[in-house]
């Protein structure tokens, strides 16, 4: 990464509120940083500077969006409540990387980049006062929403992690568009959503980015939002969340930008990978894993490859890498004020789940193994998804490369003494038949295969 001359002015983050230290961290301000020779308010890479408020900062997409936005030159306040951390305590499973306090990790990215990001504790779905004025004060030119509960398991394990995920995935999402309105900020709205809100039928042609042509009775032609057909409670509340942003830029003329994003794999980014506090969280669990990652994590460490069913589920992916770039360009092309909800596919491919376990499979030489499916879903289904809006806007996404997946394979090697084998197996069960199928499953059969001459570390206490 290339360090610049920097001319620095100082801005107070939420210097005002009225809030106890532990609230405010003592990352107390965030610094504009302007490389020498280039006009105030321009980044790096040409495009015009923003301040970037970022909700949901210190997860597994929220962090390394973070610091890709800083390393381009945007201001950026990352605003969490830590509870992905919490979660972490509640399942007894820790991310396999040790990821360090928001405190820090931002003091080891100024370290590393000279440039500094500014962090609040806040929680987007309650605390809807402190949020107001924190967007008052701070005036962000784009809010990017990542404060959500992100995985379908968890919101369909039991009845209190599904009301917690409606409660706070809607919630939040509600209250941040009533404060971008109170606080009369003309801030544009980025939200990460989900390709689940299309559902994972068979589509019968390719999903367009979010509106479909469509024929009403009469011979009458429209537009419509592509219809929604969610297949867990976390879909659903990303399909509530589409109809909010529909409602408030009708009603109030918000600028939101929603992108639909496909199933994330990889694990550090070049800026996540500067230094070891800077490492991203890295869920192998049944619950936050996603499947290439856990794939991945499997076929390294020895361990079968466990795949849900027939395996001929079709799912649409991205790298971590992209995510980051994803959100960038859509920072950097907001609708303008009066313009629909702006929706892109955010995906790089689609392939089957057993054809990428085939891929790891060969790779690493595990077996693999077919376990019940613990969701109520298709056996088989295609998926052929638009993504051209990102690929006009100058993205050439990351595909699936065997090359690529050894960044993932050496994180998992390195820190493999941390893994809870018990929790690789699913632990949530999308409905009491499915639990039933699903009862032979035995979290204790898995086994991890020790290197010759190698003595294993106990897994880390949670």
């Amino acid at each position: 990464m290339k360090v610049f001359g920097l001319l620095a002015t100082t801005v107070t983050v939420a210097s005002s509120f009225s809030l106890t230290p532990h609230r405010l961290t003592t990352v107390k301000s965030t610094t504009l940083l302007h490389a020498e020779g280039t006009p105030n308010g321009s980044s790096t890479n040409g495009e015009a500077k923003k301040k970037v408020m970022i909700l949901g900062g210190d997860g597994f997409c929220g962090w390394p969006t973070s610091l890709y936005l800083s390393d381009q030159g945007h201001e950026v306040v990352i605003v969490d409540n830590l509870s992905r951390r919490k979660i972490d305590l509640d399942l007894g499973c820790d991310s396999l990387t040790p990821i360090q306090s928001m405190e820090v990790r931002t003091q080891a990215w100024k370290e590393v980049s000279g440039k500094s990001i500014g962090f609040v504790n806040l929680d987007v779905a309650k605390e809807y006062d402190l949020l107001v004025e924190l967007i008052r004060q701070e005036r962000p030119d784009s809010i990017v929403h990542f404060a959500e509960q992100r995985a379908a398991p968890y919101s369909m394990k039991n009845s209190k992690t599904k009301r917690y995920t409606v409660d706070n995935n809607v919630g939040g999402s509600n209250n941040l568009c009533c404060a971008v309105i109170e606080s009369e900020v003309d801030a544009h709205i980025v939200h990460l959503g989900t390709m689940g809100v299309y559902g994972y039928g068979t589509s019968g042609g390719e999903i367009p980015e979010g509106y479909i042509d469509v024929t009403l009775p009469g011979g009458r032609e429209s537009n419509i939002l592509h219809p929604a057909y969610p297949g867990s409670v976390y879909h659903a509340t990303k399909c509530l969340d589409a109809l909010l942003w529909q409602f408030y830029q009708k009603n109030d003329q918000l600028r939101i930008t929603d992108l639909h994003q496909g199933i994330v794999w990889g694990t550090n980014t070049p800026q996540t990978a500067l230094d070891e506090r800077l490492v991203n969280r890295f869920d192998y669990d049944g619950d936050y894993g996603t499947v290439l990652n856990r794939f991945l994590m499997q076929g390294a460490l020895g361990v079968p490859l466990t795949v849900y069913g027939t395996g001929g589920q079709t799912r649409a992916f991205i790298h971590i890498s992209d995510t980051a770039r994803c959100i960038e360009l859509a920072v950097n092309n907001p609708p303008a004020s009066g313009d629909r909800v702006e929706i892109f596919n955010q995906i790089a491919e689609t392939r089957k789940v057993r054809d990428i376990a085939q891929l790891v499979a060969d790779m690493t030489g595990v077996d693999v193994n077919f376990i019940p499916n613990p969701r109520q879903e298709a056996a088989e289904n295609e998926l052929d998804v638009a993504n051209k809006k990102f690929c006009n806007l100058g993205l050439d996404p990351i595909t699936l490369d065997t090359g690529l997946f050894d960044e993932v394979t050496e994180v998992v090697k390195k820190y493999k003494s941390r893994c809870n084998p018990v929790k690789i197996l699913p632990a949530s069960f999308w409905n009491k038949k499915r639990a039933e199928e699903c009862a032979s499953i035995d979290p204790n059969s898995i086994k991890i295969k020790e290197e010759e001459g190698a003595t294993a570390e106990p897994a880390a206490a949670s």
